[in-house]
């Protein structure tokens, strides 16, 4: 399935009937809600004992993705093109792959 393809099917399920200047906010507090999930769960198994449960993970980084989905599709971006630019991103900050030194010193150059 395309990223346009998922859009589409994600769609479906977007019922938001509220004022479309805060529409973005909560898009953006439902990625963060779902981010932390992801982070609560993996904490459980990192450190309170749980098994990892692949599928599990699978379910909550979908939540995320389908918040992800519906921020570009609010802001008409391609996912291709958050793709590129983020290679773009890293290959100028990294041009010789990850570097510890660079990382360190990376805030001044920003």
């Amino acid at each position: 399935m395309t990223f346009e393809e998922y859009i589409e099917k994600c769609k479906r399920t977007y019922t938001w009937q509220g004022c479309k200047d805060i529409e973005v906010y909560m898009l953006c507090m439902g990625l963060a809600g779902e981010t932390g999930e992801i982070i609560d769960y993996l904490k459980k198994v990192g450190f309170q004992g749980h098994a990892l449960d692949i599928e599990k993970l699978k379910s909550e980084l979908g939540d995320l993705m389908w918040y992800f989905a519906m921020l570009c599709n609010f802001f008409n971006i391609k996912f291709e093109d958050v793709l590129n630019a983020n290679i773009e991103k890293l290959q100028k900050r990294y041009p010789n792959g990850f570097d510890v030194e660079k990382s360190k010193n990376r805030e001044s150059e920003e």
